[in-house]
């Protein structure tokens, strides 16, 4: 399952199936060894398992915990916590994968059965950016790299086939803890030189254009006086498409946050989400001291 999730979300889950699947498969390895170092080594690849997942679970039971929750209106620039209702933007409505419903985004997985086992055959998930709306504001959410938590899943079995569905759909409410940011506006970053050797380089296309334009003298040339009246007159329309970027209201947008921070979207309450990473973040260090416990133990039978 997850060949079609994002890095963020298979590395998350990883680490949580770690106490079920991988850590059974250790175990289970431990009991064919018959030796105090094979059972080292499986206590070992336990222990360092859930640590990881340990403190994955704790970092974001301690994000989701104490990041305050953000109006849109007033949100400030960088890592924040935002909870309203999901909207669709403007434009062609995004249409799910398997179900063929309206929805915000979707991810999807088709099996095909083949004797007690399902086959991965087909897997995707959805990139389109969606709006949420608390009342006070609208807010661009892109879901490129986040962990995406859904109770919203569809299942359809036929033909020897499996297809699950995950989706967000408009109305509902979503949770989301990641980077905000304005695009244009007030504060966008705009390079002037940058901007002003690309239309030179652009006018330099047309040379008739840039000769009648230009060519004061009419000698077919354009000379250094010349050219330093085109790059004036060129700074001063940089300036004036800067200044109309900056005069309009700008884009706001949550993304993908960096060093290291997790991008959440969930549809789930704040509470709910508590919860959930707190539980697990004790079963891994339950996991993790008992795993140190047979170490020891292990240790000391060695003497």
């Amino acid at each position: 399952m997850f060949l079609l999730r994002s890095h963020a979300e298979w590395r998350h889950d990883f680490v949580n199936y770690a106490l079920g699947g991988g850590n059974l498969a250790f175990l289970l390895i431990g009991l064919q060894v018959h030796s105090r170092t094979g059972w080292m080594l499986t206590l070992s690849a336990i222990g360092f398992t859930s640590f990881l997942a340990w403190l994955g679970n704790l970092k974001r039971y301690r994000l989701v915990a104490d990041t305050p929750t953000s109006r849109i209106a007033s949100a400030p620039q960088g890592f924040v916590e935002i909870i309203g209702r999901g909207k669709q933007p403007p434009g062609d409505v995004l249409v799910s994968h398997i179900t063929g419903l309206p929805c915000l985004w979707y991810r999807y997985l088709i099996e095909r059965k083949s004797g007690d086992r399902w086959e991965h055959v087909d897997s995707g998930v959805s990139h389109d950016t969606f709006g949420i709306d608390d009342g006070s504001g609208l807010v661009l959410v892109d879901p490129e790299g986040a962990e995406i938590k859904t109770a919203r899943k569809s299942v359809i079995t036929e033909g020897g086939y499996r297809k699950s569905e995950w989706s967000l759909i408009e109305g509902e409410t979503l949770y989301v803890l990641g980077e905000h940011v304005t695009l244009g506006g007030p504060n966008a970053v705009l390079d002037k030189q940058a901007d002003l050797a690309s239309l030179l380089a652009e006018w330099k296309k047309d040379k008739a254009r840039l000769l009648a334009r230009y060519d004061a003298n009419h000698d077919g040339e354009i000379d250094l006086a010349e050219w330093e009246h085109a790059r004036r007159e060129a700074a001063n329309e940089i300036d004036r498409q800067h200044l109309e970027i900056r005069i309009k209201d700008g884009i706001h947008l949550i993304r993908k946050p960096g060093h290291g921070r997790p991008y959440l979207i969930a549809n789930r309450v704040v509470k709910a989400l508590v919860s959930h990473y707190r539980l697990w973040s004790w079963l891994h260090l339950l996991l993790l001291g008992s795993a140190l416990a047979g170490l020891i133990v292990n240790q000391q039978m060695a003497y």
